[in-house]
Parts: structure tokens; sequence; C-alpha cells
């Protein structure tokens, strides 16, 4: 009995793993060609960590790290488009699903490959 409660709780866990990592489909995804087309005319906003941010950030960018988003959702404008990156892209994800959500953004998109596949210009 013991083994179909293990197993029972890893299909659970790895289903709510799946759904709060899969993409929402008012998110796109751009790659940087197409991200710096219009990133400046959008609110770009980085949401690594403050000490991740002080490394290097995209020239233009503002920091608003995943773990302090609930509390400063309201410095998101829900009427101009949202360019989020993170380090990779997993926390973007997470943080499109929380603006959408508190603010009724629609118009969100994330840096394909993060960060770490950035090459364009950056601030130090």
């Amino acid at each position: 009995m013991s083994w179909w409660i293990l197993i029972a709780v890893t299909v659970l866990l790895a289903v709510f793993l799946f759904f709060r990592m899969k993409k929402p489909s008012y998110l796109r995804t751009l790659d940087q060609e197409e991200f710096t087309k219009n990133y400046r005319k959008a609110q770009l906003i980085d949401v690594r960590e403050e000490r991740e941010f002080k490394t290097g950030h995209i020239l233009g960018a503002r920091n608003i790290p995943l773990s302090q988003l609930r509390m400063r959702n309201q410095e998101i404008r829900p009427d101009k488009p949202v360019y989020l990156y993170c380090q990779n892209g997993s926390r973007s994800v997470q943080a499109a699903k929380l603006i959408h959500k508190k603010r009724g953004a629609d118009d969100i998109a994330m840096l394909k490959g993060g960060f770490k596949k950035w090459s364009g210009k950056i601030k130090k």
C-alpha cells in the first residue's frame, strides 16, 4: 500500500510542476531580435534578484525581483506592454502569470533564453 501512496504523490507533484511551469497563452516568447525591436516602447522588467541585476542588466531595464512582485505589482501599468526577462526564462513565466492575475495585463512578452543568451548592450 505504501507504494501506491508514493506513486500518487509523485504523479501529483509532476502535475503540479507541469502546470506551474507551463507557459500561458497570453505570454509571447521573443528571440533577441524581436525583443530588441520594441522593448524601448514597453516596460522592461528584470525579475532577477537585486544582486543578479547589479552584476549586469539590459540597458533601460527596471529591477522588480520575482520575490517582491506581489508587493510591487502596482508599479506595472496594465495599459502598456510588459517585457520580462530573468536569467534563463523560468522566473519570467511565473512573473507573467502574477502580472496578468494582479494587473490584468495581456500584452506580456519574455526574452527567449533569458539574460544568459542576451548579446546586446548591458549596463553594469
